[in-house]
């Protein structure tokens, strides 16, 4: 029987992986989540997990009294995440959302799992080092991003230097209809109401922004090794087309669906096999129309400067994503405006740009967290001097 843990049980990627481990024959090792004690004591108890893990030390006492009798060991805090991913697994999802997810993922490569990646942060802030760990153990990454699975799965038995173009589609997200002078003024409720897709709060907002794409480019460049200027972001307002991939004969492969994460979860937890899956199918008869645009730059800033880190290198992206989640903290917060974000994260990295160290290929994960640590710093210090931090 296989062994899986869930790294971000109680995310929205968490709980579509929970949908389907319930269906499945499977040992559940370990499951972590963030403050949501009584979904993760729930899931623990219904998988009959080995180790629950809170995140949040504080809350180990409310964890061991909703999992009492069960005989679901407890623990808390983010070494014993970093413990729980250790442990012997077959197959490790890694949903742990921004940074925090960077060291339980290298964790379980370390011990050769196969490591379904939807923590997008890990590639782009330490992609070689992640890359070059998982060879270095045996391990392999499977990703679980909607984009990346599809282009994964049109890339089966073909030739990566026969691409000529990927294809990486963006639903626009909450504000993407909106008028480009009403943008200053959009509220958290508007950032966080998607059309298509039932995600968490910060992958909201990032849609919004299209941080969340920015990210993606970058983590599409990493893991495929393809130049950045293979990858083209296409406005897909429908998210049918979950990605496509061009090829120099002129043909394209698409993946299409329905907008349900289990699409892609189902794929990496039975590759390189199929497996039936709970999700809807598509008729063509009523589909309607789909439709397709180029981003406008101006509407989406974050698209530019994510060129703008592919082209710098180095630990240019640890500052990128760094940065991009203080922003994120901070509009959540109420503090800056909802264009503020792109205009903080191109302050952090025009500033850490002049440090040595931005421009230097990392060696390992420690020399990532600390360029991390400088981002956070020089981020907060930048909205401070603008008397909103």
């Amino acid at each position: 029987m296989r062994r899986v843990s869930v790294l971000g049980a109680t995310g929205s990627i968490g709980e579509s992986t929970f949908d389907l481990l319930a269906r499945e024959e499977v040992a559940v090792v370990a499951l972590t989540g963030g403050r949501n004690v009584a979904r993760l004591a729930e899931m623990a108890r219904a998988l009959r997990a080995e180790v629950a893990v809170i995140a949040d030390d504080a809350l180990l006492p409310d964890l061991r009294a909703a999992l009492q009798g069960s005989g679901v060991e407890a623990a808390a805090g983010s070494a014993a995440v970093t413990e729980a991913a250790t442990r012997p697994a077959d197959w490790v999802m890694s949903a742990i959302v921004g940074a925090a997810g960077l060291a339980p993922g290298m964790a379980a490569l370390g011990q050769g799992a196969t490591l379904a990646l939807a923590n997008k942060e890990s590639l782009v802030t330490a992609g070689p080092v992640i890359l070059s760990h998982a060879r270095a153990h045996g391990a392999r990454i499977l990703p679980v991003d909607s984009e990346h699975s599809a282009i994964f799965q049109a890339l089966a038995g073909e030739d990566i230097s026969t691409v000529t173009r990927i294809l990486l589609t963006a639903s626009g997200g909450a504000l993407r209809d909106w008028p480009m002078d009403r943008l200053a003024t959009a509220t958290l409720a508007d950032a966080c109401r998607h059309p298509n897709w039932s995600m968490g709060q910060r992958i909201t907002i990032d849609s919004a922004s299209m941080f969340n794409k920015a990210l993606e480019v970058i983590e599409a460049k990493e893991f495929f090794g393809v130049e950045p200027t293979t990858i083209e972001v296409v406005i897909h307002p429908q998210s049918i087309v979950h990605s496509a991939v061009e090829f120099h004969d002129g043909a394209i492969m698409a993946h299409m669906g329905a907008p349900d994460m289990r699409h892609a979860i189902g794929y990496a937890l039975n590759w390189p096999a199929r497996a039936p899956l709970p999700v809807a199918r598509l008729d063509f008869a009523t589909l309607g129309q789909l439709t397709f645009g180029a981003p406008d730059l101006a509407r989406y800033p974050a698209l530019r400067l994510a060129a703008e880190v592919m082209a710098a290198g180095g630990l240019s992206g640890a500052v990128f994503n760094a940065a991009k989640e203080i922003a994120l903290d901070l509009f959540i917060a109420g503090r800056i405006g909802f264009l503020q974000m792109a205009e903080l994260v191109e302050a952090a990295l025009a500033r850490l740009s002049a440090e040595p160290e931005f421009h230097r290929s990392p060696s390992g994960l420690a020399e990532v967290l600390a360029m991390d640590h400088l981002a956070r710093k020089a981020a907060h210090q930048i909205a401070a001097q603008w008397g909103q931090s």
